[in-house]
């Protein structure tokens, strides 16, 4: 298969364009400063671009998003569109104007996470975020038929405890390497309006 992988150089990302890689797939990679592409998928008309310049596609897989941390009496309204910026409508985006420019049964792979279901301290706009995202598969999934549109939803990565395991007191961190045959699994698969949950 041919994969746009958007943010293909981040921690994720990397874990990701190493497991499709492995399995024959053809990895068109994306990111702001680094990849085959070079776009912000934050901006709807570089989006419109990145689809322009990827060509033919047979899946999209998404390993980026960016949301705001910080206690709920300190995040303001721009904060919290911020987020739902920079990891709902930049999501949901990549699938509304791929729609018509993936293949007829290909698929879209999103990322949400653990915070959705399982919040902690400071984490408001994040479990907005993921929330939201998981709630829009599950919708899109039956008005896109036949194409696929799943969500991965995992815990803190192993790779990540040392910086960020203080946030999460007793969740079980997940590797990379699961979280990354997630995506294998969505995109091979057959599943839609799946949340993968991981940890």
């Amino acid at each position: 298969m041919r994969i746009l992988l958007i943010g293909a150089s981040g921690k994720l990302g990397t874990a990701v364009h190493s497991a499709l890689a492995e399995r024959g797939h053809e990895i068109v990679t994306v990111s702001r400063t680094a990849g085959d592409l070079r776009y912000d998928f934050t901006d709807p008309s570089q989006v419109a671009e990145m689809y322009e310049a990827a060509g033919p596609l047979d899946a999209v897989a998404v390993a980026a998003g960016r949301v705001p941390y910080g206690r709920v009496v300190e995040l303001t309204p721009d904060d919290y569109l911020a987020g739902f910026r920079g990891k709902v409508l930049s999501q949901i985006d990549v699938v509304r104007q791929g729609a018509p420019r993936v293949a007829e049964r290909g698929s879209f792979t999103l990322i949400s996470g653990v915070l959705g279901r399982d919040p902690v301290v400071t984490a408001s706009a994040a479990a907005m975020a993921n929330g939201a995202l998981e709630a829009f598969v599950r919708a899109a999934a039956i008005e896109l038929a036949p194409q696929r549109v799943n969500v991965v939803s995992p815990t803190v990565f192993t790779e990540s405890v040392a910086d960020y395991g203080h946030l999460f007191p007793g969740v079980a961190p997940v590797d990379l390497s699961r979280v990354a045959m997630a995506y294998v699994h969505s995109i091979e698969g057959a599943h839609t309006g799946r949340v993968y949950q991981l940890g």
